[in-house]
């Protein structure tokens, strides 16, 4: 009974902010990016590409909230803020005269209702994988909330053309197809074909944002929703061979200590798919030495990966960090103890729970040629 008039209190608040800011999304082109990772680089990475081409540009990450020249850190805690948050945020971007709105939708947001009337032009899902099982009570329902924002967008965005992006190369993309319903156009994208139709342009594999396959798959999804908005092909290359990244997601530092030359990477992996992702592909780099500072959120979230990611991190790591991440009301030396578990050569790991010190005791450890990942949390 509780769970249910929660939900009608949400769907109450989703209406009333349409009702309030009177519908803004349909005075503005909106893109919604779905997936369990890349949500944020590949809305940033489109805001980029958008703006190269001449468009005022407004964006809602779990980074950033910009309203074309106007950008500030998002400081919510909530990827999709909720009480009229994303309404006034459009009103706002109408206002300013904006071309395109881009928003990521998550699944807690989907479930909050929060995606509900905003008449979305465009859906798209980046990947899928294991993630917030805990809240959602398992996997299916999990996908079944992604799958929801398209099937929603299929059935109740007024806007006269749909555009659904998919991932083929994801085992779900059936689902996301199906939920589209026919109600408007497909454009499917692979990283693979991005790689042999795209970066055989001067330029466009340079830059460490690049240089992973997770960021490629980003990047394809790019360009597909850029193609299917006419964005000319030629602006698009350009202005992903000129985007920089986005803070605190595969961003690359040079560092030195008297121990001599060595690189820093900060990124948001916490999933064990995003994990071994990152990981392997720091790996291929050949570094001298891979070490890594991570944890793992409390609050019971999602406890089941917690060895998952230490035995992932166990075979790609030559040091292990284990530290504080937000562990709310659970103890850290607990979410430490069960993340250890899952490695098996103990003399590896090394448990810091003051995350400062961590990262402090990782750098000065670190010499000529290793990388320092600092995963999560950062």
């Amino acid at each position: 009974m509780f769970k249910h008039l929660k939900s009608l209190y949400h769907k109450f608040l989703a209406y009333a902010g349409a009702i309030v800011y009177q519908y803004p999304s349909r005075q503005i082109t909106v893109i919604g990016i779905t997936g369990t990772k890349g949500k944020s680089t590949t809305a940033e990475a489109l805001a980029s590409v958008l703006e190269a081409a001449g468009y005022p540009v407004a964006l809602l990450s779990s980074v950033h909230v910009k309203i074309d020249k106007d950008i500030s850190h998002n400081i919510t805690g909530n990827t999709m803020p909720g009480r009229f948050f994303i309404q006034r945020w459009l009103r706002e971007a109408v206002r300013a005269g904006c071309r395109f709105a881009i928003l990521e939708v998550t699944s807690q947001g989907v479930v909050g209702h929060r995606h509900e009337h905003i008449d979305f032009d465009v859906a798209a899902m980046t990947c899928l994988h294991a993630e917030h099982i805990e809240s959602h009570g398992s996997f299916d329902k999990y996908r079944a909330a992604k799958v929801k924002f398209f099937a929603d967008t299929a059935a109740r965005s007024q806007k006269p053309k749909k555009i659904f992006v998919i991932n083929s190369d994801s085992e779900h993309a059936p689902y996301f197809k199906t939920a589209a319903n026919g109600s408007g156009e497909i454009v499917y994208f692979s990283r693979e074909e991005f790689v042999k139709d795209e970066l055989s342009y001067a330029g466009l594999s340079s830059g460490h944002w690049l240089s992973s396959n997770f960021n490629l798959e980003n990047a394809a999804a790019v360009a597909a929703i850029c193609r299917a908005l006419g964005i000319p092909a030629v602006i698009t290359r350009k202005a992903l061979a000129d985007f920089k990244g986005v803070p605190g997601r595969y961003e690359w530092l040079d560092a030195r200590t008297n121990n001599g030359a060595f690189s820093v990477v900060i990124d948001y992996a916490h999933t064990p798919g995003s994990f071994e992702a990152l990981l392997k592909a720091l790996k291929d780099k050949k570094p001298t030495r891979l070490i890594a500072v991570f944890g793992s959120y409390g609050e019971g979230r999602d406890r089941w990966k917690r060895p998952q990611i230490g035995t992932i991190a166990e075979t790609y790591c030559d040091k292990m960090y284990l530290t504080n991440e937000g562990p709310g009301d659970e103890h850290p030396q607990t979410i430490v103890d069960q993340i250890a578990s899952g490695i098996t050569d103990k003399l590896k790991i090394i448990m810091i729970l003051d995350r400062r010190n961590a990262i402090k005791a990782a750098l000065e450890e670190a010499k000529e040629g290793d990388i320092v990942a600092l995963i999560g949390k950062g």
